[in-house]
């Protein structure tokens, strides 16, 4: 009788076992990329007033050209009743040299929070900020010479001290909300804390045929709250599509970004832009795609407009592991210094932009592993 005793319990402590493990998991997943760039138009020396004096070229191994290297782990809890527990800490990192991003151990994601099947999820923490909903939009797919190039990185920045809350899909609708912090004495920043307020809306309707998404959001400069620069402290409103075609995909956006305006004078840094961009992919068959698309940036106070075209695809080895390569050209107006890249305002060797008014062109080859 002891014995069927101890063989009942030890069944039980099994069998809790194992319902515990299938109601808690944890995932690993990753990226790595890495290829070969060859790119003309670069700035070479520095004159007196720290400005590239000349224009080269150059061949570099290059990481991320095609997405960004990245790990990170998932974890979520059955909480039961349709509710769970959830993780997710996430990191970039450069395959080139084997570096972790400068930002920290986790600069893309780390939150924790609640979701729930009937009402949504909410999160607490660090994330990609709310404009990087124009991924699902963009040909190349935030690829580094895409939809953040004209906008000099606008559109993928990361922010800290976030809560947001992801809708779940009614009848093809669903909403996305993010709101983050200064933590500053001041609401919306006061130069005691490295970022301002910075908030945002995201509806998206998706149907079989197509998808919209209509995104507001604003980011407040760290110094003042208020915004003054249309690259790193300004309101954006972006309207964007993607249209499916059996073998082809259709996508365009709009997006205007503005700052706290002001009289439009030649020689001053811009208060507005325009930016635009549209392409198509066609999946040849299934293991290749082939990718065509333009961007445009249009800013006032005459700094002028640019305009990258670009194609490209990639070829599945298999399910994880794809060749990818891109060519690409940035056409600049006289007044304009636009790069492929998405670098800071300026034409000195540092930031790696185009002498102003000249070109820049570029060559990507690359392969990426999924894990």
């Amino acid at each position: 009788m002891r014995k069927r005793k101890t063989l009942m319990v030890a069944a039980l402590l099994t069998t809790a076992a194992a319902g515990a493990q299938a109601q808690t998991s944890v995932t690993l997943y990753g990226r790595v990329d890495a290829g070969l760039e060859y790119m003309s138009g670069v700035p070479t020396g520095v004159g007196a007033n720290g400005q590239a004096t000349g224009s080269g070229h150059r061949f570099r191994a290059e990481s991320g050209d095609w997405g960004t290297s990245l790990w990170g782990l998932k974890g979520r809890e059955d909480l039961g009743g349709g509710l769970a527990t959830v993780f997710h800490l996430e990191g970039s990192f450069n395959t080139v040299n084997g570096t972790m991003s400068s930002a920290g151990l986790f600069d893309r994601y780390a939150t924790v929070g609640i979701a729930s099947d009937k009402f949504g999820t909410l999160l607490l923490g660090r994330e990609l900020f709310i404009s990087n909903g124009v991924w699902d939009f963009d040909p190349f797919g935030q690829s580094n010479w895409s939809s953040a190039s004209l906008v000099r990185g606008r559109n993928w920045l990361h922010s800290s001290n976030n809560i947001s809350y992801q809708s779940p899909t009614i009848a093809g609708f669903d909403a996305f909300g993010q709101y983050a912090l200064s933590n500053a004495t001041n609401w919306n920043g006061n130069g005691t804390t490295p970022q301002g307020r910075w908030a945002g809306l995201q509806l998206t309707y998706t149907t079989p045929l197509f998808q919209l998404r209509g995104i507001y959001d604003e980011i407040r400069s760290s110094e003042n709250g208020q915004f003054v620069d249309p690259f790193t402290a300004s309101r954006e409103y972006t309207a964007a599509f993607n249209v499916f075609l059996g073998k082809f995909k259709i996508q365009g956006a709009y997006q205007a970004i503005r700052t706290s305006g002001g009289t439009a004078t030649a020689g001053i840094a811009p208060t507005t832009l325009d930016h635009e961009w549209g392409g198509v992919t066609w999946q040849a068959t299934p293991a290749a795609a082939l990718i065509a698309a333009v961007y445009h940036v249009n800013a006032n106070k005459g700094a002028g407009n640019a305009t990258i075209y670009t194609v490209g695809g990639t070829y599945n080895l298999s399910k994880r592991t794809l060749l990818d390569m891109q060519i690409a050209t940035v056409q600049n107006s006289k007044t304009a210094n636009f790069g492929l890249n998405a670098n800071n305002e300026g034409d000195t060797t540092a930031t790696d932009n185009p002498l102003v008014g000249h070109s820049q062109s570029g060559v990507y080859a690359g392969i990426q592993h999924l894990f």
